[in-house]
């Protein structure tokens, strides 16, 4: 019964980086990056792996330096691995869906950097991942990032200078 409440329970971290999400979406990212960090200071490199993927999921695009986006979408990934292996304990299979997203981050932040071949192998997993979305809206979304982005790669062009931005996904 206690472990039924605890399921039901909302996620007090989970609800915080929520709050913070939508402190940046307002537009005030350097708070919105402080807050982040404190968040992630209190849940630690070895903290709850969910927290973790979903925080530096977060992060990464509060980030000025496509290094330092780079490091933070590496951590989301390394997290969502620890769940997906089955590590951390839960459901491997619930974290599927993070996958295409955390990849196709991964491939904007090395087009950012100039590095095309790391972008392109991320882009193959974010389009192979595709296949657990949904056809909703999110999903169609997120393979429609994907297929821009392996446009613009196609093209070689620059790797910056039109806005755009993937998605992001808070995991449920």
């Amino acid at each position: 019964m206690a472990e039924r409440q605890e399921q039901a329970a909302p996620d007090a971290v989970l609800t915080r980086i929520g709050q913070v999400v939508m402190l940046h979406h307002g537009g005030d990212r350097e708070e919105a990056r402080s807050r982040f960090l404190d968040l992630w200071a209190e849940i630690g490199e070895d903290g709850d792996p969910l927290h973790r993927c979903t925080l530096a999921h977060y992060l990464a695009d509060t980030q000025d330096d496509p290094g330092d986006e780079l490091a933070w979408d590496l951590r989301a990934l390394s997290a969502a691995e620890e769940l997906a292996d089955g590590r951390a304990g839960g459901d491997p299979a619930g974290v599927q869906g993070f996958f295409p997203s955390l990849h196709l981050n991964l491939a904007a932040d090395y087009v950012k950097l100039g590095r095309a071949g790391a972008a392109r192998s991320h882009l193959r997993r974010a389009r192979t991942a595709a296949d657990s979305l949904a056809h909703d809206g999110y999903g169609e979304g997120v393979r429609s990032a994907i297929s821009r982005l392996e446009s613009r790669l196609a093209e070689d062009g620059p790797p910056g200078g039109d806005g755009w931005v993937p998605p992001r996904q808070r995991p449920s």
